[in-house]
């Protein structure tokens, strides 16, 4: 974490404003030729007090498949967390444009269930800034605990890339990563996508990226079709995964091509258990069941 103390933030940040914002200040920076420089902000932001609402806990684990509970599920916690994120990624000090950054890949620790009558505390900020082959990318990390205590229940970490973006004294890798091979094999699952699946994802989440809403309002930001929330896909993965998980794994996702919507997408999941029978990990990967051109993988791991 930086060394700074993080800005306490007296509510949790709008995420619709933080996209005006956003796009304000993309706008403005093009104008004037303003840079925010090359280092990251000295200090992350923190909400206190922070308290789910069960209508959205709900609607959300309804809209991915998980079972309902009162227990926040760990993609939901994700997006209880998100404007925060986003209110770090959105100063003026911040060296990458929000607008337009790549959601590369996403890991989670969570150490024990929360539920959504607890009061929780969530921290963010930057770091490890540095080169990609294709710009420039940066680790986003959140932290969430309950209120008043020191415990770490919740650990995300958010590696995004800002594609084109090229900083001084940021050296890019000399040598493209090799791409990894990928057979489809027999899917588990077959998910159908309709073309409002953004648009309910935003409902739930507060994500109202336009790259996932509508044809229009995806084209206008250099997208063909809208696109499916990554984290939706995610969790829903996760849901699939199913209880056997517990309350305390570690779950990581890598996006590689984004699924535009409506869609068919494949999902396969493979488990390994004890010689005892208990549950050890589960991997998993999503394609394009026509291509074979592979969406996402990761696994979910007991700790």
């Amino acid at each position: 974490m930086t060394n700074a103390r993080p800005v306490i933030l007296g509510d949790m940040p709008s995420l619709s404003k933080l996209y005006v914002n956003a796009a304000a200040t993309a706008a403005r920076r093009r104008v004037l030729g303003a840079d925010a420089g090359i280092t990251l902000p000295p200090c992350g932001h923190e909400v206190r007090g922070v308290r789910p609402q069960v209508g959205n806990l709900t609607a959300y684990q309804h809209l991915v498949g998980e079972s309902a509970s009162d227990i926040l599920p760990a993609g939901f916690i994700h997006a209880l967390a998100f404007p925060v994120s986003m209110s770090v990624m959105n100063r003026d000090d911040f060296p990458l444009p929000l607008l337009g950054m790549v959601h590369l890949s996403n890991r989670v620790e969570q150490h024990g269930a929360m539920v959504f009558t607890e009061a929780l505390d969530i921290t963010s900020w930057a770091e490890n800034l540095r080169g990609h082959r294709a710009g420039t990318q940066v680790d986003i990390v959140t932290e969430v605990r309950r209120t008043g205590e020191a415990e770490v229940r919740w650990k995300g970490t958010s590696t995004y890339l800002a594609k084109g973006v090229f900083l001084p004294g940021i050296d890019k890798p000399s040598v493209p990563a090799e791409p990894s091979t990928f057979s489809a094999p027999d899917p588990t699952a077959l998910w159908q996508l309709g073309v409002d699946t953004g648009r309910a994802y935003a409902a739930v989440s507060g994500d109202f990226n336009p790259i996932h809403l509508s044809v229009l309002s995806a084209k206008a930001l250099g997208m063909r079709r809208s696109i499916a929330h990554g984290m939706y896909l995610a969790s829903r993965a996760l849901a699939d995964v199913g209880a056997a998980k517990g309350d305390t794994f570690s779950w990581d996702v890598a996006f590689e091509a984004p699924v535009f919507l409506p869609a068919r997408v494949a999902l396969d999941i493979s488990s390994d258990h004890s010689p005892g029978g208990a549950w050890q990990r589960s991997d998993y990967a999503a394609w394009n069941p026509r291509s074979g051109r592979r969406h996402f993988s990761g696994s979910v791991v007991a700790l």
